[in-house]
């Protein structure tokens, strides 16, 4: 992989919180609450499965009951959820995952424990939904797992119609990706850190592949225009992006 831990850490500064996401509001507890109660509702007596795709696979912050591999048909992810908090700021917006239509996408189901699964449900949603206005970006989606098809909560699953992200060319998003970087880190680290734990799962996605390439590219050509890098060389033996 081109994007090495050496070209993110380059990535890595520290930023202040500068509080919620511009134009978006927060959503309050009882806003929290009628959305875990609506889930609740829909999932009925079935056990609750979540579908990740991108962080919530390196980092869930819950102990699932279960987990198995997962693809979801007629969505694949992609970096077109423009962002400028957290890993980003207002004055360099960056980019980060969500799931859009067509395709289809490898990642894990997650059950969620009966025991502890509205607390569970609470805070997952709390961590991912945090405005009013993104509230229609949670949706069920239909996954085939070794136990057939099952039907999964994911989060950040965008339509057209809701207008809250927009695709961009590969070049223009591994620009705002080597750039960007929040109080919770860059967004190449979220980059990378997604590919090495698909690849853990034995999960290569050739999209996010091709794109680490390029910001590599870019991280790389802007360090050494500084004097702050020297010039990165292919391993021996690596296959190149996309292949």
């Amino acid at each position: 992989m081109q994007l090495t831990p050496e070209l993110v850490a380059l990535t890595i500064r520290g930023v202040r919180d500068d509080g919620p996401e511009p134009g978006w509001t927060p959503l309050t507890e009882a806003e929290l609450d009628e959305l875990v109660d609506r889930i609740e509702t829909e999932a009925g007596n079935d056990p609750l499965l979540v579908f990740a795709y991108g962080s919530l696979i390196w980092n869930p912050e819950f102990e699932p009951a279960s987990r198995q591999r997962a693809t979801a048909y007629g969505w694949h992810r992609s970096f077109s959820l423009k962002i400028e908090r957290w890993r980003a700021t207002s004055t360099q917006p960056g980019l980060m995952l969500a799931l859009e239509r067509c395709g289809q996408c490898d990642g894990i189901v997650f059950e969620l424990s009966a025991e502890r699964c509205r607390r569970d449900l609470r805070a997952l949603v709390a961590r991912e939904i945090k405005y009013r206005e993104v509230r229609s970006m949670v949706r069920w989606v239909y996954v085939k797992t070794a136990n057939g098809v099952q039907r999964a909560l994911t989060f950040w699953a965008s339509t057209s119609r809701l207008g809250l992200t927009k695709p961009l060319p590969d070049e223009q998003s591994a620009t705002l990706i080597a750039s960007a970087c929040g109080e919770g880190g860059s967004c190449a680290e979220y980059l990378h850190k997604t590919i090495v734990d698909l690849q853990a799962e034995g999960i290569r996605d050739r999209n996010l592949w091709r794109l680490q390439a390029l910001v590599a590219a870019e991280i790389t050509a802007r360090h050494r225009a500084m004097g702050t890098v020297g010039p990165v060389t292919e391993r021996a033996g690596e296959t190149p992006a996309g292949l």
